[in-house]
């Protein structure tokens, strides 16, 4: 078995590699291993410099979720942060693929920064009702500005590596063999002898007096009902009023008052439970998936209509049928008329609209539907009409094709039960507006 945390040299270069898949989150052991890596390589005269660079799909991808609601184990990652930064050889972070909530606060902690192009980087536990827990709010702002690292906190959304770069959170954006390029940099690091950057000695001024209840009045709206963001707000202005060790406990106490909130105990058993939702139990990881490349939706009602537009949304043909012209006119004018409200809004683009719209086919033929590989009837809610409009289905429909029903209280056994494939009938109930 591979090691969680391994550290190798190249040269005169230490190189402290994570390998904890699918997403190298900062367990206990990557924690630990991060940590006795720098100290072997501080340990090691033949050792000038270090590079934490990940395996697999990504860099550090944030917490391990399976500890969390456990007592916290040693070593905590603030502790792991600052080890890092206190280094006296320099320590090069080496991302690609993400580097979230503590692989960001990692990657702050470490002397330079270093990404592939497609990288994103961000620090999104306001998602969970909390704030970044170790240092997040006392560097970023550091190294990217207040006014970004308050965009950035509150709305817990990642950013491109080349943005990153314009911000100042990066230092190099690379392409190509990530691992070389770090030793490439690690090196000319060593060779020009430059000087180790710590973030925590940064200044970190305020553009104006007024810009973090400025920040907060333009943002009131967007977080409305929400106690993190604001809190995030706190903790990042105590990033540019107090010496950066307190501004460490100032950001450790707004931590554990959000993490004790029943409002974050809420946004955390969410999270948990869309994850769980998908799980079957019994169902093999390794169960075939049909794959679904396009759709067929009978009803051209309101439900209907938005759930065509769920799936033209995400790119996947829909051929919206109904039994009349008039319903089907009205409809596509519906759906037309919802997508020219969110282009006005600015939120989709014409070109977007268009394309989602041109994925959409009105038909009044069942015929039509012969090769789709997933159909949803969002009919009325009576049992003969649905047994009728599933005979059909079934009569029409390809082999293996799923047909689901967006009933809401109707028995999918008896619906199924006039098919001769019952074991392709499922329910699959959409909640207003579908799209």
């Amino acid at each position: 078995m591979a090691e969680i945390v391994g550290f190798s040299k190249e040269g005169n270069i230490g190189v402290i590699t994570v390998n904890n898949p699918p997403v190298n989150a900062l367990s206990q052991a990557v924690r630990a291993g991060i940590k006795a890596g720098i100290e072997q390589g501080n340990a090691d005269k033949d050792v000038a410099a270090m590079i934490i660079i990940c395996d697999g799909r990504t860099f550090i991808a944030g917490a391990d979720i399976r500890e969390f609601g456990k007592p916290p184990m040693e070593p905590h990652l603030p502790n792991v942060c600052q080890l890092i930064e206190d280094s006296p050889k320099p320590v090069i972070a080496a991302i690609h693929g993400t580097a979230l909530g503590g692989g960001l606060e990692i990657s702050l902690s470490c002397h330079f920064r270093i990404a592939l192009a497609g990288a994103r980087v961000g620090l999104p536990e306001v998602k969970l009702g909390l704030l970044p827990g170790a240092g997040g709010t006392q560097r970023l702002p550091r190294v990217a500005g207040v006014q970004s690292a308050l965009e950035m906190i509150t709305s817990g959304a990642p950013v491109a590596a080349v943005k990153a770069k314009a911000m100042g959170i990066l230092d190099e954006v690379v392409e190509g063999d990530l691992k070389a390029a770090a030793l490439a940099f690690a090196k000319k690091v060593v060779l020009e002898k430059r000087p180790i950057r710590k973030v925590s000695q940064l200044q970190v001024k305020a553009d104006s007096p007024s810009i973090f209840e400025d920040f907060a009045k333009a943002n009131a709206r967007k977080f409305r009902g929400f106690i993190a963001p604001f809190k995030c707000i706190e903790a990042i202005k105590a990033a540019t009023e107090l010496p950066f060790p307190e501004g460490m406990k100032r950001e450790r106490e707004i931590f554990v008052e959000l993490h004790d909130s029943d409002q974050s105990k809420a946004q955390r058993h969410v999270f948990f439970a869309e994850r769980e939702v998908v799980r079957i139990p019994g169902l093999p990881d390794d169960q075939p998936t049909r794959e679904i490349k396009s759709v067929g939706v009978l009803g051209a009602g309101t439900m209907g209509g938005g759930i065509a537009m769920c799936f033209a949304n995400a790119g996947i043909p829909v051929i919206l049928l109904d039994v009349k012209q008039e319903f089907i006119d009205r409809g596509m004018a519906v759906i037309k008329k919802n997508y020219a409200n969110t282009v006005a809004k600015g939120s989709l683009k014409q070109d977007v609209m268009d394309k989602r719209l041109s994925l959409i086919k009105p038909t009044l033929a069942y015929e039509d539907l012969k090769d789709v590989d997933l159909v949803i009837e969002a009919v009325f809610e009576d049992m003969a009409i649905k047994k009728e409009v599933f005979s059909r289905l079934d009569a029409v429909c390809k082999p293996g094709a799923i047909l689901a029903s967006n009933t809401s209280y109707l028995n999918v056994n008896d619906i199924a039960a006039v098919t001769k494939r019952p074991q392709d009938v499922m329910g699959m109930h959409f909640f207003s507006p579908a799209n």
